[in-house]
């Protein structure tokens, strides 16, 4: 593992999740440290290829990579407990993904809601649907978060989230792969946390009805089903 290092610690920590987004990742991280100047901002880059790691350094942010694809559960719980291993230790977390580009400007209302007391977990629901399938993956993960801990989820998979650093420790290691944030929604809620949705206007970069997109969709429904069965023998 390798490890830039750190700046000055902040109460806010920000992880970006990345995997070959070296054309994103550079406007997503400015983007952040303009919305949030005193926060400490991470990358955790499942081994790419493309410069991703490279980019994210020149634009500021520090990064957490190993050498091989971890998954994206794998890589955002290393860059996680890197960013608890802070001194002083953050006292929010916020995790985003990297293809947010401009858009993650406006991630602001998250950190404002944990930091208001509204919720113990703040998710961003996207304003506006761009790409995507058929809905069988978003649908069996909706399925899979209500019948594991009663939570409605309208927006589950959705890699933006804000937490206080206790929320953060009580959903850590979080689940494999793309399980990550049906792992996570699960766990908060079974640990006594209160989760809310807030629609937001982002972008991202969106998979779409071709054969990539739908190899990619077979993969999130593998490992939806993994921690679909893996919370169902805990709970």
């Amino acid at each position: 593992m390798a490890i830039v290092p750190p700046n000055p610690p902040h109460a806010l920590a920000v992880v970006a999740a990345a995997r070959n987004e070296a054309d994103r990742v550079g406007e997503t991280v400015a983007a952040l440290r303009r919305t949030f100047p005193e926060a400490a901002v991470w990358v955790a880059d499942d081994a790419s290829t493309d410069g991703t790691a490279e980019v994210a350094m020149a634009a500021g942010a520090r990064v957490v990579s190993r050498g091989r694809p971890h998954g994206k559960g794998g890589n955002v719980t290393a860059a996680a407990e890197a960013a608890l291993g802070d001194e002083p230790t953050p006292r929010l977390v916020l995790l985003c993904d990297a293809d947010l580009g401009a858009s993650a400007a406006k991630l602001a209302p998250l950190v404002d809601a944990v930091e208001r007391g509204e919720c113990d977990l703040a998710v961003a629901a996207f304003g506006r649907r761009v790409g995507g399938g058929f809905g069988v993956a978003l649908g069996f993960a909706r399925w899979a978060i209500r019948r594991l801990c009663g939570f409605d989820a309208a927006a589950p998979i959705s890699g933006q989230r804000a937490m206080r650093v206790d929320v953060l420790r009580a959903t850590l290691p979080f689940a494999r792969g793309y399980g990550m944030e049906i792992g996570m929604t699960v766990d908060a809620v079974r640990a006594g946390c209160s989760v809310r949705e807030y629609e937001l206007d982002l972008s991202h970069r969106a998979t779409g009805r071709d054969l990539r997109g739908f190899i990619h969709r077979g993969r999130q429904l593998l490992d939806f089903g993994r921690v679909y069965l893996a919370r169902r023998r805990r709970g």
